[in-house]
């Protein structure tokens, strides 16, 4: 008698979790998948291209619409695209940082769509941007200064 108690209890089990597995299978709507979170740029050079890419796929089954993404501060600019994203189909959001603040790089961009399970993701961009080059300036020759009046 235990053992069917329990044979039943473990059968109850497995159809309950079969059961969860479809519900969420078959849930409709737009999911957002990023390839990546972060992008680390490493050491940039001053004024050096900021540009960044963060890939994404629309892994639902209806159109993913990402609405505008916020960036952490005024140096960090996003784009992305504004038509609907069909399920299946890959697109990206572009970032730009600029890089005449020098010193490290931590912003981060909140991207926020109509997706079932992430409707708000964070992308973060890090690195440092490296102080400007000082122009090497001609070296004066001797006896080149202003004459001296007498």
């Amino acid at each position: 008698m235990k053992k069917l108690v329990l044979l039943i209890g473990i059968l109850a089990m497995f159809t309950g979790i079969a059961s969860a597995q479809d519900a969420k299978s078959s849930q409709n709507g737009p999911e957002i998948e990023f390839a990546k979170l972060v992008h680390d740029y490493g050491e940039i050079p001053y004024n050096g291209n900021g540009e960044c890419e963060f890939q994404f796929t629309n892994t639902g089954n209806e159109p993913l619409i990402i609405q505008k993404p916020k960036s952490s501060c005024g140096c960090t600019v996003p784009s992305w695209p504004k038509e609907p994203i069909l399920p299946g189909e890959s697109d990206v959001i572009k970032v730009t940082y600029k890089t005449t603040r020098v010193g490290n790089i931590n912003k981060s961009v909140t991207v926020t769509s109509n997706a079932n399970t992430n409707s708000t993701v964070v992308l973060r961009i890090k690195g440092k941007v490296l102080e400007q080059p000082k122009e090497a300036l001609p070296e004066k020759e001797a006896g080149a200064g202003s004459p001296v009046n007498k």
